[in-house]
């Protein structure tokens, strides 16, 4: 008795890949071939292991159209299977595939050449209600993380090491540091198994497995699935991905995955690849990295409430004012001029000024001071030369230009001057990155300074260079503990992050301009080449805080100089006095002061700035002493 029947009399119109009807499913496919057919296997089969084929079904000549194979198929029993296809005589798995089976397991070297199934039945998920949270970008504080090498590592804590459950245990540190947005590296199913290049003249030869893993996952890959081995032995991968979704935004986090594409795609496929998983996996922004047709996805309308990352945005498609803006630029800008900054090259004052203020109307601006693609925070202060000897190509792979100073010395040192340095160091770049109005984004680990021994393309490290050592949040408790009061500094004080760029303008007449640029002399900025320092004022009232209260005042002062600088303070608005909020120079502190504990500065006219160091001052009302009343003994 037949299971099947196909139905040539559908005249709907379905999407690409496989569709549930009422009566079985509807199946399209893209192949250039002169017979393509529909292959079902019995699920079951184990990691490496050929799978079973139970039937297959061919597409009839009238459900062809152009290089689109398409028909309707009826059976009770089809659920129960998985299907991939063959056309010519050539298996391949479905594009628009929603999971897989054959990947289950990371790293085995079994599934390099197994084909990928994918499971008729697709599970329900009830998301009771959950939507994408639209944080703006001004309130956003990002974390980049790798789902494996976020818990991978057996000082991780979590139950679920390398999986989404293991993203979900993580969330109460998320929150405790300050968290607003996570976003993951590539979470598609990707062949991490790195094959050599395919010679077109012998397709028919088995290409063996170099030995290497693609551990970030930039590569081609079925781009409408969730990694299988990301979801954990006998889990659904779709169901562990939404779960974790929803637990994000349930502790009020936003989630944005990176898709990265070859430049082969079709740009409609980018486009539904992109609507798939805003609208199916409820992601609150795609980072899309590769090659794709950007102003495509800038102008669906379907996308108007997602935040979209890409290198840069032509300006045409910013957008307009009164719009809530989703296009994120993120590049490399931030990084460039800011760490050149910190380390002292010459003629940067400009470059941090203008990457301080920058906040365009029309799109966000994401900032950091580290990604993936380069050197940690703590080898930019630990390394002056890249050292992948590891990656397997003579230290010839990675960036040349890393920007980076390691304090003296090459690599780990014992000296405690040197240690001290690079952690002042470490603090500065956290207050360039957290005081600057874009977007600030945090490489998971430099909080509490992750090393990669000096390697800046870990892009094959499966291995203690690419993961995560947790047990670093106590050796380097201060600086964790630094990042965590830089945040919540940030957060509390509107003037650091407000909704649009600052004018340098008096343009509330009262006074002041919202921010303004002082050399060692106030009111006198100094920008030539040989100058490694700069302050900034800000005012505090055009910025409100949540209660309608105007901000605080400060002076921040960047002295990235290797001597000391003296600075005239400029007069605080009204009756206020300048009080220390931050010194990185002051290693007893940890470089901050708690709110209350703010020491007063006794010199009001002028401070000594320490060399390599960033100092804060907060506006505060003068305390009023009380006098004791004259001949109060004989009242």
């Amino acid at each position: 008795m037949k299971r099947y029947q196909v139905d040539i009399m559908d005249s709907n119109v379905y999407p690409m890949g496989l569709t549930k009807t009422d009566s079985g499913i509807h199946v399209s496919v893209t192949a250039p071939a002169k017979e393509c057919s529909l292959l079902l296997f019995l699920p079951g089969a184990e990691c490496g292991e050929e799978k079973k084929e139970a039937f297959r079904i061919p597409f009839p000549e009238e459900g062809r159209h152009g290089q689109v194979w398409e028909m309707t198929v009826k059976g009770k029993e089809l659920e129960r299977y998985e299907y991939a296809f063959e056309a010519d005589g050539r298996r391949f798995s479905d594009p628009c595939g929603r999971s897989f089976k054959g990947r289950e397991q990371w790293g085995k070297l079994e599934q390099a050449h197994t084909l990928l199934t994918a499971p008729v039945r697709v599970p329900e998920f009830d998301w009771k209600g959950d939507r994408p949270l639209h944080i703006p970008y001004e309130e956003c504080i990002v974390y980049r993380a790798h789902v494996r090498g976020l818990t991978v590592h057996s000082s991780s804590g979590v139950e679920h090491r390398g999986t989404f459950r293991g993203v979900i245990e993580k969330i109460p540190y998320l929150k405790e540091l300050g968290i607003t947005t996570l976003e993951l590296l590539p979470v598609v199913e990707f062949q991490e198994v790195m094959l050599p290049e395919v010679c077109s003249k012998t397709p028919h030869v088995v290409i063996e497995p170099t030995g290497r893993l693609n551990y970030w996952g930039y590569a081609a890959a079925q781009s409408y699935a969730p990694k299988a081995s990301y979801a954990g032995k006998k889990l659904d991968p779709v169901t562990e991905f939404k779960n974790m979704v929803k637990a994000l935004h349930q502790a009020e986090i936003e989630l944005v995955t990176e898709l990265y594409f070859t430049g082969k795609e079709a740009p409609s496929f980018v486009l539904e690849v992109v609507r798939f998983w805003v609208r199916e996996f409820h992601v609150d922004g795609v980072h899309i990295t590769g090659n794709a047709p950007i102003e495509l996805l800038a102008q669906d309308p379907y996308l108007a409430d997602t935040k979209l990352w890409a290198l840069s945005w032509d300006d045409s498609l910013a957008a307009k004012p009164g719009v809530r803006k989703h296009l994120g630029e993120y590049n490399d800008g931030f990084l460039i001029d800011m760490r050149r900054a910190l380390k002292g090259d010459e003629d940067q004052m400009s470059h941090l000024v203008c990457r301080n203020r920058r906040n365009p109307a029309g799109y966000g601006v994401l900032n950091y001071m580290a990604a993936t693609n380069g050197f940690t925070m703590m080898d930019m202060v630990s390394y002056d030369r890249k050292h992948n000897e590891a990656n397997g190509e003579n230290n010839r792979d990675g960036t040349d230009y890393n920007y980076s100073w390691n304090c003296g010395v090459e690599g780990p040192v014992r000296k405690k001057k040197i240690l001290e340095l690079r952690h002042r160091q470490l603090k500065n770049a956290m207050l360039l990155l957290f005081l600057s109005q874009g977007t600030p984004v945090i490489l998971a680990g430099d909080e509490f300074g992750n090393s990669q021994g000096g390697n800046n393309n870990a892009y094959c490290q499966d291995n203690k260079t690419g993961w995560l050592n947790w047990k670093q949040t106590d050796t380097n408790r201060r600086l964790l503990e630094f990042t965590k009061y830089v945040i919540a500094f940030r957060k509390e004080h509107p003037v650091f992050h407000m909704p649009q760029e600052p004018r340098v303008m008096d343009y509330l007449a009262c006074g002041y301009p919202d921010i303004s640029y002082h050399g060692v002399n106030a009111w006198q900025p100094e920008f030539e080449s040989f100058r490694r320092q700069i302050g900034i004022l800000y005012c505090g009232k055009y910025a409100k805080k949540p209660d309608g209260t105007p901000d605080s005042c400060f002076f921040v002062v960047f002295n990235m100089h290797w001597e000391p600088h003296e600075f005239a303070l400029p007069n605080p608005p009204e009756a206020f006095r300048w009080h220390l909020a931050f010194d990185t120079s002051d290693i007893e502190a940890n470089g901050y002061y708690e709110p209350g504990q703010e020491p007063v500065v006794e010199n009001q006219k002028c401070r000594m700035i320490p060399a390599r160091s960033v100092i804060i001052f907060i506006g505060k009302e003068a305390i009023k002493s009380r006098k004791k009343p004259k001949n109060l003994d004989k009242v």
